[in-house]
């Protein structure tokens, strides 16, 4: 019996993890053993050079999240540009004071609404519109938009702060639809590649968050003026996002990518496990699809059921937690004045420490990538985190009104439970992702990657509606 790789099983079949269902389809799996013991020059899959298919798919993974980031993480510049700091006026409410004050609930919302409305209307354009338009149109749309937020950092916008606050609302709504078009295109992409490719993307999206998280920590030691940090910040995400536009087109000229790029013929799905997909089948669709253009998303669901509870309760109980509990956890020894344990202590133990445990633990899966998506083991990992919601409340977590009990009298715990917190969402959340492609055929592989990067969003979404609950109960 031949022992077949993932990247050799790839030539056939997207179903990684798969059961025989009959006779036939034992006698096919023979034949393609045999086959792959001597496989024809047609067959033959090129190597990775360099790893650059991995580099690439690494690349776009930061240039997904990274401007985001640096969106979103630049807080002092906000509150600089919405509280009219240029010119206040002795004894007046700040003018800008009303917005600034709800400033990150209307992000929020200007990030949460279109990023859900795009996964619908990107699982749509799956087979209506080329990947290659939509990732490039994005990517497009993207640079555009941080391009306009660059100019506007060095621009004097003390007499029309409104305006300023509605014309940074609707960059938000736009960035983070057409990001959420990338990323959920791009992660439905790389399910028609070898496993790895999925996971070096995933991994990209945390080092964009490790980034920002040390720029954000260098800004807050060394900057001595708020705009200009914040240009280099964006001007950081312009190059980048240029880089990632290069990087794209230069995708489809390497071997290895364009291997695994070459276009599937549609089969029959009727959410039974299917022929592999090397093997001579007509063109046709999904039964019960009244249109031929719209992947069918009931065996995508049915497939992918125990995957999606595991990513939304990851999500879930990440979102809880982090940001609104984990940044309101002080220093045991803050009386002290020390820059540790007032200036630096949240920034080091929330932000940085948090993304960089769950760039570790979403590296991990490169080696080890255990247990299998059919385990039972997986989703008893996922509901086992939920241990970690009181080990955060019954850290320093100030101010308390309900619970006044601090069970952990020492700042080495919320260290301890942060990376634990980083570590697990990173591991488990990446071996759910990577696999949802896998489980189904490679036609769907796609459609499948836009269905799991919804089922993150609504982690998210869940998480955090319940944070502002869990922070009031506290």
């Amino acid at each position: 019996m031949a022992i077949i790789s993932e990247d050799d099983f790839r030539h056939t079949s997207n179903s990684t993890y798969r059961t025989a269902s009959s006779s036939l389809r034992a006698d096919q799996e023979a034949l393609l053993e045999k086959l792959l013991d001597h496989p024809p020059p047609s067959l033959q899959r090129p190597e990775d050079r360099y790893n650059g298919t991995y580099i690439i798919f690494f690349s776009l993974g930061i240039g997904g999240l990274l401007p985001w980031n640096f969106f979103v993480t630049a807080q002092e510049y906000w509150i600089f540009k919405l509280n009219n700091c240029s010119s206040p006026a002795t004894g007046e409410e700040p003018k800008g004071s009303d917005i600034l004050n709800y400033f990150e609930s209307y992000l929020a919302i200007a990030s949460t609404v279109p990023s859900v409305l795009c996964l619908v209307l990107n699982f749509l354009l799956v087979n209506r519109v080329p990947i290659r338009v939509r990732v490039l149109a994005s990517l497009t749309v993207m640079l555009a938009i941080f391009m306009v937020m660059t100019v506007l950092v060095k621009v004097d916008t003390s007499s029309w702060t409104h305006s300023f606050f509605t014309i940074t609302i609707v960059c938000m709504v736009i960035l983070s639809g057409t990001a959420t078009i990338f990323n959920s295109s791009v992660f439905g992409m790389t399910g028609s590649f070898p496993m790895r490719n999925s996971q070096a993307l995933i991994s990209g999206g945390a080092m964009g968050g490790t980034v920002s998280a040390v720029a954000s920590l260098v800004d807050l030691a060394v900057a001595s003026d708020v705009t200009d940090s914040t240009l280099a910040f964006f001007l950081t995400a312009d190059i980048f996002l240029a880089l990632c536009i290069g990087l794209y087109l230069l995708l489809p000229r390497l071997d290895y990518a364009r291997y695994y790029m070459k276009p599937v013929w549609p089969t029959v799905f009727s959410g039974e496990e299917q022929l592999p997909q090397d093997s001579p089948n007509p063109t046709s669709v999904a039964p019960g699809s009244s249109d031929p253009q719209t992947p069918p998303l009931g065996p995508i669901l049915k497939k992918t059921t125990g995957l999606g509870f595991c990513i939304v309760y990851l999500f879930f109980i990440s979102s809880l937690i982090f940001p609104a509990i984990c940044t309101n956890i002080e220093s045991l020894s803050k009386g002290s004045g020390s820059p540790w344990s007032t200036k630096f202590f949240v920034p080091l133990t929330t932000f940085l420490l948090y993304n960089f445990a769950d760039l570790c633990g979403r590296q991990i899966t490169a080696w080890i990538q255990v247990p299998g998506p059919r385990s039972k083991v997986l989703p008893g990992l996922v509901l086992l985190r939920t241990c970690l919601v009181p080990l955060f409340v019954f850290c320093n977590y100030q101010p308390r009104v309900h619970l006044h009990t601090v069970a952990f009298q020492s700042d080495v715990y919320p260290v301890l439970f942060t990376s634990l917190l980083g570590l697990s969402n990173g591991y488990l959340s990446t071996l759910a992702l990577i696999y949802g492609p896998k489980i189904v055929p490679r036609e769907l592989a796609e459609a499948t990657g836009v269905v799991m990067t919804f089922y993150v969003c609504l982690g998210l979404v869940l998480g955090s509606a319940c944070s502002a609950l869990l922070v009031h109960l506290i």
